[in-house]
């Protein structure tokens, strides 16, 4: 079937599922380089070899304005959230079974749809209010508390998770006030500095194949977001969102394969669980007159990496350079 045939909504998913199977992938180096580095040598890294690209990207902002924030205390949470964010998710990415990590990494509209109600006045009724306390269950699920340790990177991908859920909410509330050069420059450098602040006391020397490793890293996230933003481009966020869960497949095939990782019941059932809930309340947000700002569809960006630029900010800057 040629690509022309398909309809808006198919050739979306498809380029949305491409967009999974890339972030997986570079999942898998992560969780690779993490048996041999610090998590914050690996996020230095990661931030600097996205540095160029983003500049080249940066350098297309014509809109006038300057650098300053216009709101500089929420663009400090938001810097301090993206970087929380991407260390806890590295980190747990290294110590659990990609299967454990999706699955907190899932529960990301849960927690969109609770910080959405102190910090967007978003009003959540009976039924998205039970959709948030099932997601919680299928959290609790994969936890298995008293029955498995909790460990350092249990906490550090339920961090992540939050961390990642409090910077999509602060982008929706100040996105339409901010340039969106702020929006992708604050983030990056502070990536880079608390990085390197701490990089001289956990270094370690880098071969040149690991070095390729962490250049393709960047630059793979960086084709998982150009494909997001096609897949949005083309399709109803409805429609592009879901595909996210996909990520369970290669994490599943990956944990075997290469780590000898065979996830247990409970991680399937709680992702389950996690997933049935995360799909509600995105239908639910797409229903007329149930959700006033529709944080959960509006988050177009996985919860999880380094590089400043988002999918959200993408899209924004395409539309205000074709815009008359």
């Amino acid at each position: 079937m040629r690509a022309s045939s398909l309809s808006p909504n198919t050739s979306g998913a498809l380029l949305a599922l491409m967009a999974f199977a890339v972030f997986s992938t570079h999942d898998l180096i992560i969780k690779q380089l993490g048996s041999v580095y610090s998590v914050f040598q690996i996020v230095f890294f990661t931030a600097l070899f996205s540095f160029p690209i983003i500049t080249l990207v940066l350098m297309r902002d014509h809109k006038a304005g300057t650098l300053q924030p216009a709101h500089p205390y929420w663009m400090f949470l938001r810097c301090v959230s993206g970087a929380a964010s991407g260390l806890c998710a590295f980190y747990a990415i290294g110590a659990l079974p990609l299967s454990q990590v999706y699955a907190f990494i899932f529960a990301a509209p849960m927690l969109i749809t609770l910080l959405a109600i102190p910090i967007l006045g978003e009003v959540v009724r009976l039924r998205r209010g039970i959709a948030i306390a099932c997601g919680m269950v299928g959290v609790l699920i994969v936890l298995q508390p008293g029955a498995s340790p909790l460990t350092d990177g249990h906490i550090a991908a339920l961090v992540a998770a939050f961390a990642g859920a409090m910077v999509s909410i602060i982008t929706r509330k100040i996105g339409k006030d901010e340039r969106g050069v702020v929006m992708i420059l604050y983030p990056m450098m502070t990536n880079l500095v608390l990085t390197a602040i701490v990089l001289p006391f956990v270094y370690v020397e880098v071969p040149l194949e690991h070095l390729g490793l962490l250049a393709l890293d960047s630059f793979l996230v960086l084709i998982a977001m150009a494909l997001l933003v096609a897949a949005y481009t083309r399709a109803d966020a409805i429609t592009v969102a879901p595909m996210q869960y996909s990520q369970m497949i290669w994490a599943t095939i990956f944990g075997i394969t290469l780590f000898n990782e065979y996830p247990q019941w409970p991680t399937y059932l709680g992702t389950a669980v996690i997933m049935i809930s995360g799909l509600y309340i995105l239908k639910r947000e797409a229903t007329d007159e149930v959700s006033s700002t529709t944080p959960v569809l509006k988050t177009r960006t996985r919860t999880g990496h380094v590089v400043a630029l988002r999918v959200g900010q993408m899209l924004r800057r395409n539309r205000e350079r074709d815009a008359p």
